[in-house]
């Protein structure tokens, strides 16, 4: 190790007895040492960055504004009883915003507000086009009209923003009632963000070219709206720990996503930590880091990882040029090593099926219980940190990633005695539905006829009224018939994403003249991602997915045979599994989408409208894999009434659509609304 120890800045050495090459855990200092050559490169400090989701476009650099905002939702802690708002405080260890990281440009900030800025602009565009408004600058948020003569000019607010506190906390002991509160509110946070996304996919689906490279990435777009808004959540308080409403396991694709959630509060840098220029004590304090191969150096062996620090890497280029300083967030990783602090740690990686270049994902908590110098594969020195996780937690979620994975491919490797049938459908579904039971040797499902479809009583499609449709060849365009039917607009985006909940949706159907690929034809071709019903100790049968599922995107239909009221009031005497579609919740239905926190003029679709529904199904001989699904007040799937293969407004196709990013292996429920008046249970088949 006598090599590494020449540096060009004396002041900056690591001390041989502090942080020993052989992975010592005494503390680490920073301290003098003897001349060295003056040949050598000098280290550069600059934030662990990770590779961006995809190539920034059209980059020009400029000096990072503030973003921070006071959010993590005061009105949620507000909402605690005192004794609740008692478990925030363990440990109030320093203070301080987190650093911006480094004086060379953060590429992901610099696009994070040039999209602000360019979307700022395009809106006062397109007002001066309509009213007469005084060009405004970045820093005004507001557009405002011309005073008049002899008029004093209206006064433009600025909203404050409040920086991220200095105090770091702990939350311990949350009741089951505060975790589902915090879930919620992760949940609905989420699904602002997703309905922003995905509508800003329908925005450059009208507004510009494909074929060029200028698009607007609507993960910035989303995260700037939310900003300004105050819907960034966690800036209230610094977390150490465990977020409230993040399970281990969450999914997300972009890294402003994890900002927005408060889970790292960095859009780029590897290392989220409170500068020792805020804190308290004078010390650093690391809170999160996230691994993604960016740095040669890193060793990722699932519960123990050997994480690089940050510093000394080329522009553009995953290896190092110069050597690393022990400051920063390098500092930071080892004074929580040396207090004992735990850190949270997010993967990130390429996954088939990912919107984005890679995703990311939540993995628990780690403790750093070794630091060193050393030397890297590039030649240069690298601080080294060992991570271990943390026993006692739920298993990882790029463990699960990676078991599902192989179930896809080879279900009969793991457990083979476990499958009771690799397919109960019997092949009348696009893709398999399996059924595993490594619990008991309850079959049940194994009983019944699989239905793949609704069945429908003949006279639903008699008194449908005239059979009409699109003439759209080519595909059908937002002035077709179709989309008229729907208030004018398509309701899902190119991709097959909702982009938000309706009383009812109209799709192409058997009498439209436009292809099957139509963008207007998405639940009527059925399952798509792999589905399995497994035995579960808590909620008896259950049903997860073996692939990743998208918020917005379609699952499958809610299939039985559909009653009169009349023939249900009979069928329920003999004690028959009736699903009455009227009680099913329509809350999430109608928040997915809803962006009501973000534009004040927003108004809920109330168009086309629909009669309440008269009418209950039948699983209690035929059914298919959504009779499955259990019963939750926080669900992760909504039902969205659809129509296409008939237009009798008072039977729709009861169609199930993911509220958030459903990770492989993690069970669907639903929200199966208000009890039965008599037995005052849910209508739930198990």
């Amino acid at each position: 190790m006598d090599s590494l120890v020449p540096f060009q800045d004396l002041n900056h050495l690591p001390d041989p007895s502090a942080c020993m090459p052989g992975g010592s855990t005494n503390p680490v200092n920073v301290g003098a040492a003897a001349a060295a050559p003056t040949m050598l490169l000098a280290p550069k400090l600059e934030p662990k960055l990770e590779p961006l989701d995809e190539p920034c476009l059209n980059h020009h650099p400029q000096e990072p504004q503030e973003v921070e905002r006071n959010m993590f939702s005061n009105h949620a802690l507000e909402a605690l009883s005192p004794s609740q708002r008692n478990n925030f405080c363990d440990n109030s260890l320093a203070s301080g915003d987190t650093p911006g990281a480094s004086t060379e440009q953060d590429n992901l900030y610099a696009e994070f507000y040039r999209f602000s800025e360019q979307f700022r602009t395009m809106l006062a565009d397109s007002l001066k086009a309509k009213v007469d408004v005084d060009d405004v600058g970045p820093d005004s948020r507001a557009i405002v009209p011309v005073p008049q003569e002899n008029q004093a000019p209206p006064v433009v607010v600025t909203p404050r923003r409040t920086p991220r506190v200095k105090e770091l906390v702990r939350v311990n002991d949350l009741r089951i009632e505060d975790d589902r509160y915090f879930r919620d509110i992760i949940r609905r946070t989420r699904m602002i963000y997703d309905s922003l996304r995905v509508l800003a996919t329908v925005e450059d689906e009208k507004k510009f070219d494909f074929s060029s490279a200028k698009r607007m990435r609507g993960d910035l777009r989303a995260a700037s709206l939310m900003r300004d808004r105050g819907l960034w959540l966690n800036r209230d308080k610094r977390i150490v720990g465990a977020i409230p409403g993040i399970y281990i396991g969450d999914l997300f694709f972009f890294r402003m996503e994890i900002v927005v959630v408060g889970l790292h509060g960095q859009p780029q840098a590897g290392i989220d930590y409170l500068p020792s220029s805020q804190s308290t004590n004078g010390e650093p304090i690391a809170t999160s880091v996230i691994v993604s191969g960016g740095y040669e150096d890193d060793e990722d062996g699932g519960d123990v990882i050997i994480y690089t620090g940050h510093g000394g890497q080329g522009k553009n280029i995953s290896r190092q040029v110069v050597h690393q300083k022990l400051e920063g967030g390098n500092r930071a990783m080892e004074r929580s090593m040396h207090y004992g602090i735990e850190v949270r740690v997010i993967r990130g990686f390429k996954y088939e099926g990912s919107v984005s270049s890679k995703i990311y994902v939540y993995d628990g908590l780690y403790r750093i219980v070794q630091c060193w110098f050393d030397v890297g594969k590039s030649g240069f020195g690298v601080y080294k940190y060992k991570l271990v996780r943390i026993d006692g937690q739920p298993q990882m979620g790029s463990a699960i990633l990676k078991l599902a994975q192989t179930l896809r491919t080879s279900p009969l490797s793991i457990k083979p005695m476990a499958y009771l049938s690799l397919d109960i459908s019997n092949q009348r579904e696009r893709v398999p539905v399996r059924l595993f039971n490594d619990i008991d040797r309850d079959n049940e499902p194994l009983r019944y006829e699989y239905l793949s479809r609704t069945n429908f009583p003949p006279f639903v499609f008699h008194q449908s009224g005239s059979a009409t449709g699109c003439d759209c060849v080519d595909g059908c365009a937002d002035n077709c018939f179709c989309a008229m039917k729907n208030g004018g607009q398509f309701p899902y985006n190119l991709n097959g994403i909702l982009v938000r909940g309706k009383p009812i949706i109209f799709e192409c159907g058997p009498f439209c003249r436009c292809p099957p690929h139509c963008r207007n034809r998405v639940t009527q071709h059925g399952l798509k991602n792999r589905m399995e019903l497994f035995r579960s100790r808590e909620t008896g049968w259950g049903v997860r997915s073996l692939d990743l599922i998208h918020a917005g995107a379609f699952i499958c239909e809610y299939a039985g045979v559909v009653l009169t009221m009349e023939q249900a009031k009979i069928l329920s005497m003999n004690g028959d599994s009736l699903i009455y579609p009227s009680r099913f919740s329509n809350r999430q239905a109608s928040e997915w989408g809803d962006v009501s926190q973000i534009y004040a003029d927003y108004v809920r679709p109330s168009y086309p409208s629909i009669p309440p529904l008269d009418f209950a199904m039948d699983v209690s001989t035929m059914r298919n894999v959504a009779c499955y699904m259990s019963h939750s007040s926080i669900p992760n799937v909504s039902v969205q009434f659809v129509l296409y293969d008939h237009n009798n407004l008072m039977f729709p196709h009861l169609m199930l659509f993911a509220l958030e990013n459903i990770p492989p292996m993690r069970e669907l429920s639903l929200d199966y609304g208000v009890a039965d008046e008599w037995t005052g249970k849910l209508s739930i088949c198990n």
